[in-house]
């Protein structure tokens, strides 16, 4: 008997919405997020659906935060629905749940200097 292979679904809603469904897991985190470097590019404002996740660990959330960091980075918005509450769980005894929400405030953060 094999084992069974760990598997995710990063699916391309139109307009920057995207929705993650499988494992968001120390099997598939990386995987998720070599998938999402391209697509995500595309975008200034960022809407993912973890509803369709059915299984998820501190990796999971490390994935999430790896996410908010290059939105960030290269001033994106990114929010977030349908949270496991495993991943909640883990970021509020972390005490890391708040930059779950920050992506939201990052859009036009950094504004080029008007011209002299």
């Amino acid at each position: 008997m094999s084992p069974a292979v760990s598997s995710f679904e990063l699916e391309d809603r139109g307009d920057g919405c995207f929705a993650l469904s499988g494992e968001m897991s120390f099997t598939t985190a990386e995987s998720i997020l070599q998938a999402s470097e391209e697509p995500f590019e595309d975008h200034t404002r960022l809407e993912i659906d973890l509803s369709g996740v059915t299984l998820s660990d501190s990796a999971g959330l490390a994935l999430l935060l790896e996410w908010v960091t290059w939105a960030n980075h290269t001033v994106r918005e990114i929010r977030f629905s349908g949270m496991p509450e495993r991943v909640m769980a883990i970021a509020k005894t972390t005490e890391v749940d708040n930059l779950l929400t920050w992506g939201e405030r990052w859009a036009g953060f950094i504004e080029a200097p008007e011209p002299e």
